[in-house]
């Protein structure tokens, strides 16, 4: 930037009185404060008349900021479709839970008691062995009877091995699998295996969400609950182009399929209990949990069109 040069002085000159140029600089500067107060004051004017709306006009909302968790919505109509059926199959208990995996509710269906697991709950066996590995308490490379740890959760999940799942249990401990459902919300004593539909619902749903494992342990975990030695529950009641994940249990009879649904970005846990008093597997059982299946993929994925069933 170019400085000024005072030119040079050609000699002394007369003597001025400073006085009235100090007065008019502070007359200046007095004039310049007004101005400048004045325009904040306008501004401000200005400001509170925009956010006064004109009289007569409610004033526009201001936009409530979204929930973190939306929790698991469905219309109103899959509750009567649901209760009609149910009242159908009257001959052995029922229960349904239905869990968005991005909120932090269940929506649940007949009877919400609590049932014997049976092999459902093998699910939170295995997470509860990943979670002893991801803490370096237990390897996937350990051995446990025969062969070691990573190929016994792969049976116990994939084939429902009920030796693979023996073996795991003692290998994390009765009181430590008690401790680790508490911490995950639910509660479960692995010598009386019951559980109700919304608390295997919850056990899904954080699983899927990442919230239990980490991510290479959870992808090892979806994976053993595709293609398993039983496709003829919920996997069979779906619909082309839904990615199933699931454990199912059969025992005395109950009979059971717990899974995740996941069609193009929404992912909802869905778990069906069924019971026959009569200690043994009713005929109509497994066509129920297909049934029910089907009813809630409607419900939920309005572009799935109804009749398209997975082959």
């Amino acid at each position: 930037m170019p400085v000024d040069k005072k030119k040079p002085s050609s000699g002394p000159g007369p003597r001025r009185d400073p006085r009235p140029a100090r007065r008019a600089g502070r007359r200046r500067l007095a004039v310049l404060f007004c101005a400048v107060a004045l325009v904040i004051a306008a501004t401000f004017v200005l400001a509170v008349q925009r956010s006064v709306p004109p009289e007569g006009t409610a004033a526009e909302p201001i936009p409530v900021a979204a929930p973190a968790d939306p929790v698991a919505t469905a219309p109103d109509s899959l509750q009567d479709r649901i209760d009609s059926l149910l009242a159908d199959k009257a001959g052995y208990r029922i229960g349904l839970a239905l869990a968005d995996v991005s909120g932090d509710a269940a929506l649940t269906f007949g009877d919400q008691a609590a049932f014997n697991a049976a092999s459902t709950a093998k699910i939170l066996t295995a997470a509860a062995y990943y979670s002893l590995v991801e803490k370096g308490e237990a390897r996937l490379d350990d051995p446990l009877g025969d062969y070691d740890a990573a190929f016994q959760l792969q049976a116990m999940v994939n084939q429902s091995n009920n030796d693979s799942w023996l073996l795991l249990m003692d290998a994390v401990g009765y009181p430590q699998l008690i401790a680790y459902a508490s911490s995950i919300g639910v509660t479960y004593d692995p010598e009386e295996n019951l559980l109700t539909p919304a608390d295997m619902a919850r056990v899904l749903k954080q699983l899927y969400a990442g919230d239990l494992l980490n991510a290479e342990n959870t992808a090892e975990l979806l994976s053993f609950m595709q293609d398993t030695n039983n496709e003829d529950l919920i996997p069979a009641g779906s619909q082309a182009g839904i990615e199933v994940f699931h454990k199912y249990g059969e025992l005395d009879g109950h009979l059971h399929d717990a899974a995740i649904l996941d069609y193009r970005g929404s992912s909802f846990a869905l778990v069906i209990y069924t019971e026959n008093a009569e200690g043994m597997e009713a005929s109509g059982q497994a066509d129920t949990i297909r049934e029910l299946t089907g009813l809630v993929e409607e419900a939920l994925f309005p572009p799935v069109q109804p009749g398209n069933r997975a082959g």
